[in-house]
């Protein structure tokens, strides 16, 4: 059966935010507390890491308003929102 490019790019998404970028950036939801702990001192507000994950993506589509296309983009985007699901619980 041939792979349809939704699953082709969610399983990028899985393989990145499961493997590659906890090497390169640890586990997301210390490197979104972090994240979300700058924000929180530089914005004078409260942010959470859910905020975060949320914020990421946003960027992401803002990207993509730009460039329908950009693989990459989307590849995040649902990467984030696989994120928050477990930032989420």
């Amino acid at each position: 059966m041939c792979e349809t490019k939704r699953e082709a790019l969610l399983k990028e998404a899985i393989e990145i935010v499961t493997k590659n970028r906890n090497a390169e950036y640890g586990e997301p939801e210390q490197n979104f507390f972090l994240i979300s702990a700058f924000w929180s001192e530089y914005l004078n507000i409260p942010v959470s890491s859910q905020d975060v994950a949320i914020m990421m993506a946003l960027l992401k589509i803002a990207r993509l308003k730009a460039n329908k296309s950009h693989h990459d983009s989307m590849v995040d985007v649902a990467g984030y929102m696989a994120c928050l699901a477990e930032l989420a619980e």
